[in-house]
């Protein structure tokens, strides 16, 4: 008779043990409704190296970045004047409130006007137009502004991450990231040509125009300006920046002067190839042979000279004998568009070397850059 009762109470004692040190183990999963059993983690997770430079990238850049509105009128045949509202995105320069943008964002605005990052408003004043650049630099007042770090796009390479920040669609503080997908000239929204423009696959829309494209340092290597479509009007994976390096080269025109003080070089050109070198006896095979140079322009005031033998190139006359340009400041030059290209790298009153070949003597002139007539 003991032996049962002891078997009792152990299993009875063991009973009790599990059933108050697991009661969870006897619920039913239908016994409280509603209830969820969720699983989280223990601890915030760690960005990966890559995450942190994404973080790192925008809250380096975001303080420095605004939404651009304007307001402008146009006429309408029915109802008169209409008032017109356009937005864009630019990138604070210095204390003085000086922000750089897209001149197409503020073109023919009436009234211009900024948010910061932390959504303070404020009227802006237009300070300066560079339209063959699609550049515009305007002015607020404000306190404590963070301007942007600007880069250089000098020496860009494709594959390169870049960081595009803006206000696409009107989404304030909005980040994308891609790669940089080419640099190539492309023609402007204004029927201008960007040289060396930055094409990126990171997202650019409507209302980025005039935002910093950025690399992972948080420098300002681009303003993002336009996108290729194919008719819709959203991003395609294909957008295109201005470089930061043409824009730091007008900078100064447009704040002290309001307007860019063109470089002029001051003569005619001819694009040199191999054939053609052959034919005329050239000491290189590329380059561009001065055909005339401008009376009183830079180039005849740094002693380049001209043609002074008449020849024919097909049914064209033309003049040879002229000094034969190879570079300028160390970059090679082979056509016109490498000299148009160096020129929107300077202003005028900039000194540029120039290498030339006179015959066959190699020889490097300084040449002063003159102002290019006003259109």
């Amino acid at each position: 008779m003991l032996r049962p009762l002891i078997l009792a109470l152990i299993l009875a004692g063991g009973f009790y043990f599990y059933t108050t040190q697991h009661p969870a183990s006897l619920k039913s999963p239908f016994s409280q409704p509603g209830k969820l059993e969720l699983t989280e983690a223990s601890a915030p997770e760690a960005l990966d190296p890559e995450e942190q430079v994404n973080v790192s990238v925008y809250k380096k850049a975001i303080p420095s970045v605004v939404n651009i509105r304007s307001r402008a009128v146009s006429f309408n045949f029915f109802y008169g004047v209409v008032p017109q509202e356009g937005q864009g995105s630019g990138f604070i320069l210095d204390k003085d409130g000086h922000i750089l943008t897209n001149y197409h964002v503020i073109a023919n605005a009436e009234n211009v006007e900024v948010t910061l990052h932390n959504k303070r408003n404020y009227s802006a004043k237009v300070i300066g137009t560079d339209q063959s650049h699609d550049l515009a630099v305007i002015q607020i007042s404000a306190p404590d502004l963070v301007p942007a770090t600007l880069g250089d796009s000098r020496n860009l390479s494709v594959g390169q991450k870049v960081f595009a920040i803006g206000n696409p669609f009107g989404l304030a503080g909005t980040m994308t990231r891609g790669i940089i997908s080419s640099i190539r000239p492309v023609g402007g929204p204004n029927g201008n040509t960007i040289d060396e423009a930055i094409q990126t696959d990171a997202a650019i829309n409507p209302g980025n125009s005039g935002g910093p494209l950025l690399n992972s340092r948080a420098e300002v290597i681009g303003i993002n300006s336009m996108i290729a479509t194919g008719g819709a009007e959203q991003s395609a994976g294909i957008g295109f920046a201005i470089p930061i390096n043409s824009a730091k080269a007008v900078l100064n025109d447009l704040v002290t002067e309001g307007r860019v003080r063109r470089p002029s070089f001051g003569i005619q050109g001819l694009p040199i190839g191999p054939e053609l070198a052959d034919q005329l006896g050239l000491a290189a095979d590329y380059g561009v042979l001065i055909v005339q140079v401008v009376p009183g322009g830079a180039a005849a005031k740094s002693g380049l000279r001209g043609g002074n033998q008449r020849a024919l190139l097909g049914n064209t006359p033309i003049l040879v004998g002229g000094d034969l340009i190879v570079g300028i400041d160390g970059q090679r030059v082979e056509d016109m568009q490498d000299l148009s290209r160096v020129m929107n790298n300077h202003r005028a009153g900039d000194a540029v070397a120039v290498n030339i070949f006179r015959g066959k003597q190699k020889l490097d002139v300084k040449v002063v850059l003159g102002e290019a007539k006003q259109s």
